[in-house]
C-alpha cells in the first residue's frame, strides 16, 4: 500500500502503474456481449486475472447474471477519467474510488445515492460510511479502511527502559522519546511533507488535540504542530521529516534505530520482513485516549447512467463485493480493516495482532467528514504548508498557523 497525492482530493489507494485487465472503457465493455457486459474501474492495477481481486470481480459478474469488463487505473489517473466518463455520458457500472474523491464526483453529479441504488448499508460503520456522504445523502458503500498507528521497535525501547504500554498521552510519549535519545538511538520518524501524505499524517496529533478543520489556528491545532516542531527542536524526530513520504519514513524505522514510527496497516507485511521484534500502539490523544486518524480506502460506488434499468444488476455486483461472506477475503487480499463489526471480529481470530487496528479504525475519521466534502482539499493544502513553515523554522507554530486558517477560509468561502 502507498499513498498517492490526487489532483481533487488527497487520499490512501493500492496503486503502482497503470494497467487494465479485461477492458479499456465503458462503451467497450458494453458493446463486447451485446449488453451483457458491465463494466467495473478500480484504483488496483497491481492486481492482475490471476489475482484473487479479480477472480472476485468475476465470480460477482457471474452471480448477478453478467460479464464483468474490469479496468485497473493508476488512482491519480481514476478521478479524472472519472469525471471525465460521466461527461461524456459513459460512465463505468461501477466505480471504486478513494474515499475523499466521493464527494468530488457526487458534487459533479457523477454518483447515485445508496437511496437511489437501493444499497443496504445499516450494518457499516457510521464513521467509515460518513468518508461517502455528502449533503446529508451516501454515496456509496465502503469496500475497507485503513489508518495510522505507531510502530515500535521492542528492543530499542527495551534498552531504553520504555514500557509501550506507558505511552497513553503526549507528555508520556515524549518523555519516552526523551529516554530513548539519552540512550543513544533515535525517538520517532513521520512524514511531513508537503503533500496531501503530510496532512494524513498530521491529523491524528490535530485531530488528537481537539482541534477541528475549520478552525486551523485554534489553541489546540497550534499546540499540535507546535508538538512536532519541538521534537525537531529537542532531537526527538530527524529533520528529514520535513521531506519524508510515508515511504521514506518507513526505510528510517526499517534501518533498527528509531523506537517509533508512524505509519499505516500496508505496512504490516513490511514490518514482519525488518529483522527486528516490533509492536503496534495507537497514537495518543493530547490527554489520552485514541487519537482520531484519518481513514484510508476505497468506496464502490454506482455512477449515473441515462438506462437506469442498468442499475438493477450493478446494485447486485457492488452488494456481491461487499458482502458479509466476500468482505474477509477482499480485506485480505487488499490488507484493509473490514467496514462492519461482524467481518473484524473474524480478521481478529484469524490475526489477533489485528486488534490495534480495529480499534484505531474504530476511533478513526473521514477527512471530508463533517459535511467539508470538496471544502477539504482547500484546508488540506494550507494546513500542511503550516506544518512545513513550523517545521522548517520560516514561522512560529502561531503564525503558520493563523496564515493557513486565513487561507482556508478565503478558499472555501
Amino acid at each position: 500500500m502507498s499513498l498517492a497525492v490526487l489532483a481533487a482530493a488527497g487520499g490512501l489507494a493500492a496503486c503502482s502503474s497503470s494497467s487494465s485487465d479485461g477492458g479499456g472503457s465503458a462503451s467497450a465493455g458494453r458493446t463486447a456481449a451485446g449488453g451483457g457486459a458491465y463494466t467495473i474501474w478500480d484504483p488496483y492495477p497491481q492486481y492482475d486475472k490471476s489475482s484473487e481481486w479479480v477472480k472476485l470481480l468475476q465470480a460477482c459478474g457471474t452471480q448477478a447474471g453478467v460479464t464483468v469488463e474490469r479496468t485497473g487505473y493508476d488512482t491519480s489517473d481514476l478521478t479524472n477519467k472519472a469525471l471525465l466518463a460521466a461527461q461524456q455520458g459513459n460512465s463505468p457500472d461501477v466505480l471504486i474510488v478513494d474515499n475523499p474523491v466521493v464527494s468530488t464526483l457526487a458534487e459533479a453529479g457523477v454518483l447515485t445515492t445508496t437511496e437511489e441504488n437501493k444499497l443496504d448499508v445499516s450494518a457499516l460503520a457510521p464513521n467509515l460510511l460518513a468518508a461517502g456522504q455528502s449533503g446529508g445523502k451516501t454515496y456509496g458503500v465502503p469496500i475497507g479502511a485503513n489508518t495510522l498507528a505507531l510502530y515500535y521497535n521492542k528492543d530499542v525501547l527495551t534498552k531504553a527502559g520504555v514500557d509501550p504500554a506507558g505511552v497513553k498521552d503526549w507528555a508520556s510519549l515524549t518523555a519516552a522519546l526523551e529516554k530513548v535519545k539519552a540512550a543513544g538511538k533515535k525517538g520517532i520518524t513521520f512524514s511531513a511533507i508537503g503533500t496531501e501524505e503530510g496532512s494524513f499524517q498530521f491529523l491524528p496529533w490535530f485531530w488528537g488535540s481537539g482541534a477541528t478543520l475549520t478552525k486551523l489556528d485554534s489553541p489546540e491545532g497550534v499546540a499540535a504542530v507546535t508538538l512536532w516542531r519541538d521534537w525537531l527542536k529537542k532531537g526527538y524526530a530527524p529533520n528529514s521529516v520535513i521531506n519524508n513520504t510515508q515511504t521514506t519514513s518507513w526505510q528510517e524505522f526499517a534501518g533498527g534505530d528509531f523506537a517509533f514510527a508512524e505509519n499505516g496497516t500496508w505496512q504490516l507485511a513490511n514490518a514482519k520482513k525488518t529483522g527486528f521484534a516490533y509492536g503496534i500502539i495507537a497514537i495518543p490523544g493530547k490527554d489520552g485516549g485514541t487519537a482520531p486518524a484519518p481513514t484510508g480506502g476505497e468506496f464502490v460506488s454506482i455512477p449515473v447512467q441515462s438506462d437506469t434499468a442498468r442499475y438493477v444488476a450493478s446494485q447486485k455486483l457492488v452488494a456481491c463485493l461487499t458482502s458479509t461472506d466476500n468482505s474477509l477475503s477482499t480485506t485480505t487480499t487488499l490488507s484493509y480493516i473490514a467496514p462492519t463489526e461482524a467481518v473484524q471480529a473474524k480478521q481478529v481470530s484469524a490475526a489477533p495482532e489485528l486488534r490495534v487496528w480495529v480499534d484505531a479504525v474504530k476511533a478513526a475519521k473521514g477527512r471530508t467528514s463533517d459535511d467539508l466534502g470538496t471544502k477539504y482539499p482547500k484546508i488540506s493544502e494550507p494546513m500542511w504548508g503550516a506544518v512545513q513553515a513550523a517545521l522548517s523554522g520560516s514561522k512560529p507554530p502561531q503564525e503558520a498557523m493563523a496564515s493557513a486558517q486565513t487561507a482556508a477560509a478565503s478558499a472555501t468561502q
